[in-house]
């Protein structure tokens, strides 16, 4: 039996390629960027529990919310985040012994990739047009 020779197949894997490419590469660097932004986050959060931690301690004289956000500020300053944009606050910071304290901080971070693509009117996203997300963290503890 005699096979005949289809015309018109050459070349079809590249057009498939380049139509499947740009949707692989922009969930690859979406995965890349949401892990990086969980890692900032996971570093906020760490920095605001040392914040609380040292905060707690029954000391004489208490630390005041001044020092607490300086202690926060130090810790991200070692782990290399810059001074722009970010917030760190402090509640029930210098009370008595059983009371709640609670540090809150606030630290932008950037994507390159997700912050180019058309998100659409009406959709509800913690990224800016300008490709910004504001990452916060908050931990209590009870004062000793």
């Amino acid at each position: 039996m005699m096979f005949r020779k289809e015309y018109g197949q050459k070349g079809i894997a590249a057009v498939e390629f380049g139509l499947i490419a740009p949707i692989v590469l922009v969930i690859l660097f979406a995965i890349f960027e949401f892990g990086t932004a969980f890692s900032r986050k996971q570093v906020l959060t760490s920095a605001v529990r040392h914040g609380v931690r040292k905060a707690i301690i029954a000391t004489n004289p208490k630390m005041t919310t001044a020092q607490v956000r300086n202690l926060v500020y130090a810790y991200l300053d070692g782990v290399g985040y810059d001074a722009g944009g970010r917030t760190v606050s402090c509640s029930g910071c210098a009370g008595a012994s059983g009371a709640t304290v609670t540090v809150t901080a606030t630290y932008p971070t950037s994507f390159l990739i997700l912050s180019r693509l058309p998100l659409g009117s009406g959709v509800d996203s913690r990224v800016d047009g300008s490709g910004i997300m504001t990452l916060s963290a908050s931990v209590s503890m009870q004062m000793e």
